[in-house]
């Protein structure tokens, strides 16, 4: 078997074995608790299960709302249990109103969405390994007006793509995941939120426990 043929197998084989089979952004679980009313700012950081390779992961997110249509960036790092320091990923989301509004507590909202990362070797170009995830579902939420707190808890099916390549050898993976959790919304904008990650397909179930806290500017007219 000619070297690099040989060289390539292995680094994909070394991977697979080794690469978390997490959310969009490693180590964050994927937030789908509606289209946002104005712009808000989110901080959480990730526990994930062993399964979904332990370690801690921190991110940043803006989401912005825009009538029915959404969006949403994060900038993650990823520190798994072993080797020091972090990796870090990048992702964004879009989102669409399909149900709901202002006056109704129920909404509906399909969610495309993509992340990219470069374990060990930061974002930019090169390297060996590269890693494409890409979530597609739709998300269920509730808001339980309260006059001092808004209560939304929500849920959100989906379809989970990996794809990793690494050495000129590539894999995909589709998997059906599952994540849910809830948010605590003031009304002068600042909130607290809490999700649970998790996909089941295959023998492993790559869980993530998610905690964080935002805060929602809100614009006239959005």
């Amino acid at each position: 078997m000619p070297i690099t043929v040989h060289r390539t197998i292995i680094t994909l084989a070394l991977v697979l074995g080794a690469a978390p089979a997490a959310a969009q952004v490693p180590g964050i679980p994927v937030y789908n608790s509606g289209v946002p009313r104005g712009i808000g700012l989110y901080a959480d950081v990730g526990f994930p299960n062993d399964d979904a390779g332990g370690g801690t992961g921190l991110a940043l997110t803006g989401r912005g709302g825009f009538g029915p249509l959404g969006a949403t960036a994060i900038i993650s790092s990823y520190n798994p249990d072993g080797p020091a320091g972090g990796d870090l990923s990048v992702g964004a989301t879009g989102n669409y109103r399909i149900f709901g509004g202002p006056l109704v507590p129920l909404s509906v909202s399909l969610q495309a969405g993509v992340g990219y990362a470069k374990p060990d070797a930061g974002l930019l170009p090169g390297g060996d390994v590269t890693q494409w995830r890409f979530p597609i579902g739709v998300g269920f939420a509730l808001t339980i007006p309260n006059p001092a707190l808004a209560i939304r808890p929500w849920l959100a099916p989906r379809i989970d793509i990996l794809r990793q390549s690494a050495g000129g050898g590539s894999t995909t993976d589709t998997e059906f995941a599952l994540s849910g959790g809830l948010e605590l919304n003031t009304l002068g904008g600042l909130g607290v939120h809490a999700a649970y990650d998790l996909i089941l397909g295959g023998g492993l179930k790559p869980g993530v426990l998610g905690l964080g806290a935002h805060y929602n500017f809100r614009v006239p007219g959005l």
